[in-house]
């Protein structure tokens, strides 16, 4: 499933180092690391939504398997998948940030494309409802 680069581990560690960070991509919507294990868990976080979206028996198993957390799994199939259900695609982007110090290796940050901007509007909407009542209670 991933690409071909070994990051420097072996498999059994490699695959233990990338699962947990697609958990972590889907549970936070964003991470930061260097832009060789973002290129590696972008096609991965991909599957695993794709995955979500058909959301059948066999694509839970799967999703199940791969994923290290049972409540991310979950947001994934009713959260995540139904917010890119007209696209066909690309649901994260790779957005490279400088290189980090003290070894000046090349940084980025890997995130759900548009979905942060969801989040924040849904945020400001319970704000703007909490806000309202107490404005009323005032008055």
């Amino acid at each position: 499933m991933p690409g071909t680069r070994k990051l420097g581990r072996p498999t059994d560690q490699r695959m233990a180092m990338l699962r947990a960070m697609v958990t972590y991509l889907l549970e936070n919507g964003k991470i930061e690391t260097t832009v060789t294990r973002a290129k590696e868990v972008r096609p991965l976080a991909e599957k695993m939504i794709t995955l979500g979206k058909a959301n059948t028996l066999a694509s839970k198993r799967q999703v199940f398997s791969f994923i290290t957390k049972e409540d991310v799994a979950y947001k994934l199939f009713n959260d995540i998948a139904p917010f890119y259900a007209e696209r066909t695609g690309g649901y994260t982007r790779v957005i490279r940030t400088g290189v980090r110090r003290g070894d000046a290796a090349e940084m980025a940050v890997i995130e759900l494309v548009n979905y942060e901007a969801k989040k924040d509007d849904e945020k400001k909407g319970r704000k703007a409802k909490k806000a309202a009542p107490k404005a009323e209670a005032k008055a």
